[in-house]
């Protein structure tokens, strides 16, 4: 009869170990890492805009192609930021898991003259975001793609 029960028992706890869903690492809000970016541009944080940057991330618009921490830095956020203001996201899609989060949708930006005399204007265009959490557990943007229309003048 013991040798049953030992059996029984350890096949419970077998069971039971096995049935238990371990602890699970939240998602991401991938909002707030949006919010976070849009707050450093608008802000015109470039230091902050580096830190969310993964050392490997990649930056598409039209036929340009940046990629590297250093690189998109220099001739994405650096050579941009002074030429717009006021960057809006308006999103249609969004999904996030444990280890990557993505955000697409439509942008606005108020551009700001070329000089004296010359007009304001806005720009507008589709965006892609996706974040992946580096070996760290940090979540970094590693891939934005912006196809933007012609600048309107206002």
């Amino acid at each position: 009869m013991k040798p049953i029960a030992a059996l029984l028992l350890t096949s419970t706890a077998a069971l039971t170990l096995a049935c238990t869903k371990t602890a699970e690492t939240p998602a991401v809000n991938v909002q707030t890492l949006d919010q976070q970016f849009i707050t450093a541009w608008n802000s015109r944080n470039a230091i902050q805009l580096d830190t969310l940057l993964a050392d490997d991330v990649h930056f598409l618009q039209g036929e340009a192609h940046y990629q590297g921490k250093s690189e998109v830095s220099d001739k994405w956020i650096r050579a941009t930021m002074g030429t717009i203001e006021n960057l809006r996201l308006n999103v249609a899609s969004s999904v996030n898991d444990e280890k990557t989060a993505y955000e697409g949708g439509t942008y606005s930006v108020d551009v700001l003259p070329a000089g004296p005399g010359q007009p304001a204007g806005e720009g507008e265009g589709n965006f892609v975001l996706i974040w992946k959490k580096n070996p760290k557990g940090l979540w970094k943007l590693g891939y934005a793609q912006l196809e933007g229309l012609p600048v309107r003048a206002r």
